[in-house]
């Protein structure tokens, strides 16, 4: 039944009538409210592994992701698409975040990206309290190990947000991941239960 409604949506937004591996799996797994770590190549679509059933379930999906040329590209594919999607980051003024963050309150949006840093504003916080987010996405996830390459400290306050979204999935995406970085991932990101696709 599900399946059915993810090609349903993939081929009607995205014009696509398959998915590639692991997507779909993944997909499913979200679906399903599981924690979910998702290794796939750069290339590999990741994205649509959390677009797909968020346009299936009420409310909105935070993505936290480190690149802002990334945010942008993705938020104007989503709009020309037509579907409302919105990212906060640095360089906005102080009245643009806040006209942002709550048109994701009141305005139907589907998507919110949000850089790393972003999560400790108290103006942000106290938004998020207001929004109905479905799922957490945390994009490059491999930046919140030590262990990882690419470490980042800001990527640590994103367990903090999961204090505020109690009983919302998280779905954490890299492309690349040593054992010990999956392990780390999903512990910092405190996981229910392991659960990666790769």
């Amino acid at each position: 039944m599900e399946s059915k409604l993810f090609h349903n949506i993939l081929n009607e937004y995205w014009g696509y009538t398959s998915f590639r591996p692991l997507q779909e799996e993944i997909i499913q797994s979200v679906w399903e409210k599981r924690d979910t770590l998702g290794l796939m190549p750069t290339g590999g679509g990741k994205s649509l592994t959390f677009q797909v059933p968020v346009m299936a379930m009420e409310g909105i999906c935070l993505v936290v992701t480190p690149l802002i040329a990334l945010m942008k590209d993705q938020v104007d594919n989503l709009r020309e698409r037509g579907i409302k999607a919105a990212a906060v980051y640095s360089g906005m003024s102080r009245d643009e975040i806040i006209t942002t963050l709550e048109n994701c309150i009141f305005g139907g949006y589907k998507f919110l990206y949000v850089s790393p840093e972003r999560l400790s504003s108290d103006i942000f916080i106290t938004k998020l309290q207001a929004m109905d987010v479905c799922l957490l996405v945390v994009d490059e996830s491999h930046c919140i190990s030590q262990w990882g390459y690419d470490f980042r400290p800001s990527y640590l306050k994103i367990a903090d947000i999961r204090n505020i979204l109690t009983d919302v999935p998280v779905l954490a995406l890299t492309a690349t991941a040593t054992t010990d970085v999956v392990d780390d991932i999903q512990e910092r990101l405190r996981f229910k239960e392991k659960n990666v696709f790769r």
